[in-house]
């Protein structure tokens, strides 16, 4: 049964998902709220009943975000409708926490420095650089983002007690970790700042884990 995180980004792939193809973009949010609806693609995601933001659309692939508004820890119904045609419905599980880190490329996180430019093995951050990493499903944070709303400024993980690093499979000390939330200025987006402690070794696993889950293995953060 597939596994999805309240708050957390989601996609969904097939055929005739949509009637059109649309990116985000700051027009589409009237008031600063999130569409459900991307113009020209006709398709809706609900789960429970209720519609959840779209982020991207397109008649093979639909990207959308999880209502943080959902109870996890149960079963939830989840189908499409395009148009108004409601498509059948799949039973989704509702986790308090999946947490995944974005790359740059099927074996490199995405990473860049505070002054926006990209780490990778071609431009590798050393020790003692403050970098930024980006994640999704790391759950609640304080405040918490409501409902087709983006995050405003900086809102920490709820569980941040329980959250870890690891490089290699050594877990970064909490010190080093010098914000893990809500990235401000979007949804279902976190970002993680790490002070690269002395000592790492080049090309390091990533991983980040929060209480039980730990992302998947397989990831590296290019470091030289």
């Amino acid at each position: 049964m597939p596994q999805l995180t309240p708050g957390a980004f989601a996609t969904v792939y097939g055929k005739d998902l949509a009637t059109g193809t649309h990116l985000l973009m700051a027009g589409d949010m009237p008031g600063g709220r999130l569409p459900i609806v991307l113009p020209g693609t006709g398709v809706s995601v609900f789960l429970d009943g209720l519609a959840a933001p779209i982020w991207y659309a397109s008649p093979d692939q639909v990207n959308f975000i999880i209502p943080p508004d959902l109870v996890p820890g149960r079963e939830a119904a989840f189908w499409l409708a395009v148009d108004g045609r409601h498509g059948p419905e799949v039973l989704v599980r509702l986790a308090a926490e999946a947490p995944g880190l974005f790359a740059s490329n099927p074996v490199t996180a995405l990473a860049v420095r505070l002054d926006a430019s990209r780490v990778d093995e071609n431009n590798p951050a050393v020790p003692g650089d403050d970098i930024v990493l980006f994640a999704t499903g790391l759950g609640s944070t304080l405040p918490p983002v409501s409902y087709r709303e983006v995050a405003q400024g900086a809102s920490p993980l709820l569980r941040l007690a329980e959250f870890r690093l690891l490089l290699n499979g050594l877990a970064v000390p909490p010190g080093r970790i010098r914000y893990a939330g809500a990235a401000p200025g979007f949804a279902g987006l976190y970002q993680i700042n790490l002070w690269i402690p002395p000592g790492t070794p080049a090309n390091p696993e990533i991983r980040i884990a929060l209480g039980p889950s730990i992302s998947p293995a397989g990831l590296r953060l290019s470091v030289r």
